[in-house]
């Protein structure tokens, strides 16, 4: 798994992607601090690693999943099952606040090169 608070380009993305999954990275957004981390096996672990290494808050965290050799709206997936928090009104693993999803976008499109 890796931090990722300063850019990197689709190529990076994709050797990321090449060592777990061949075609997707997960990712879990920390929407406060506007860091991701990227590359691990389930959004948990990407999750906990936020709360324990980077002193994140759990109500900041949203899991994603990244296609890098997808352009568009193909190129970025609200799903994760940590995203499923009723106590925020979340009861789905998508992404349902319109506000949040164009917070995640904006730190995805910050951290990751297009081309």
């Amino acid at each position: 798994m890796k931090l990722l608070d300063k850019r990197i380009n689709k190529k990076e993305l994709q050797k990321i992607a090449d060592e777990r999954f061949g075609d997707l990275v997960k990712v879990v957004v920390d929407i406060k601090n506007e860091i991701m981390v990227v590359g691990g096996e389930l959004h948990s672990d990407e999750e906990a690693k936020l709360l324990q290494d980077h002193g994140s808050n759990q109500n900041d965290l949203w899991g994603i999943n990244l296609y890098p050799a997808n352009e568009g709206d193909k190129f970025l997936e609200f799903d994760s099952l940590i995203n499923i928090r009723p106590s925020l009104n979340n009861r789905s693993r998508d992404v349902m606040d319109p506000n949040i999803r164009k917070k995640i976008i904006d730190i995805v499109n910050k951290l990751i090169e297009k081309g």
